[in-house]
């Protein structure tokens, strides 16, 4: 059955879903990451990309002040959807918002993910020392310019970067005030995936996720950097698909 339209997703439909696969991007990211992924998928796995309040179509809301809050709204957004087998994947900040989305929904009891796909961040417990809450603008801009990764250009534009900028640093003061009181072992598997080059990520960090589930599927590692997912969408997508079987 189809449900209202929401601006919180991007809506990729097979021809006969019977899975859904909800993407959570990065910081100061945007649905749009995921769009090339709807090609590659196959006919039974629908894709709703996450757009997250601030930015492009959503430019007038106001951006999520912490991880819980926007982990929140998103499932409250998602709860229509869940009549389908559903997984999650989050990228970089993305990955800590599904994997909230997934504590959450084992709390809440019903509909919980066939799997939690995670991709370009360590597990919480492991990394969290390293927020660094008093970062400024430039230092942050600085760091997402080292990672590289879609747009990028775009933050040289005088015009551009009045717009992009406000969400990215929301959603980077949001990861640094991002703490939990340990690993938490779900009952949904886990999933991890990074690049081998990445600066910020490294597979011990990827490989901590273990820790946060009784169903655990490995650390995989693919040729890149930090925005490995781009050069490589046609490999990691195979993969998700064979592991959502």
């Amino acid at each position: 059955m189809r449900t209202e339209r929401t601006p919180w997703f991007r809506r990729y439909t097979g021809r006969a879903p019977s899975v859904r696969l909800v993407c959570f991007a990065h910081a100061g990211g945007t649905a749009s990451l995921f769009h090339g992924w709807r090609a590659r998928l196959p006919d039974h796995v629908e894709l709703l990309a996450v757009q997250y309040p601030g930015r492009q179509d959503r430019l007038r809301e106001p951006c999520a002040e912490t991880v819980e809050e926007l982990a929140e709204a998103a499932l409250d957004a998602l709860a229509p959807e869940l009549g389908l087998p559903f997984a999650l994947f989050g990228h970089s900040m993305g990955a800590a918002v599904a994997h909230e989305a997934t504590r959450l929904l084992e709390r809440r009891g019903g509909a919980r993910p066939l799997r939690l796909f995670v991709s370009g961040r360590g597990a919480q417990h492991v990394i969290q020392h390293q927020n660094v809450p008093g970062l400024t603008d430039a230092e942050i801009i600085a760091s997402v310019r080292e990672l590289g990764g879609p747009g990028l250009a775009a933050y040289d534009d005088p015009d551009l970067r009045g717009v992009l900028l406000p969400p990215l640093l929301a959603d980077h003061r949001l990861l640094n005030r991002y703490v939990v009181a340990g690993p938490q072992r779900l009952r949904t598997p886990i999933s991890a995936f990074g690049g081998t080059d990445d600066p910020v990520c490294s597979m011990a960090e990827l490989d901590a996720w273990r820790d946060c589930t009784e169903q655990w599927s490995g650390a995989h590692a693919l040729p890149g950097g930090h925005f490995y997912l781009v050069p490589e969408e046609r490999e990691i997508v195979a993969r998700i698909v064979r592991q959502l079987g």
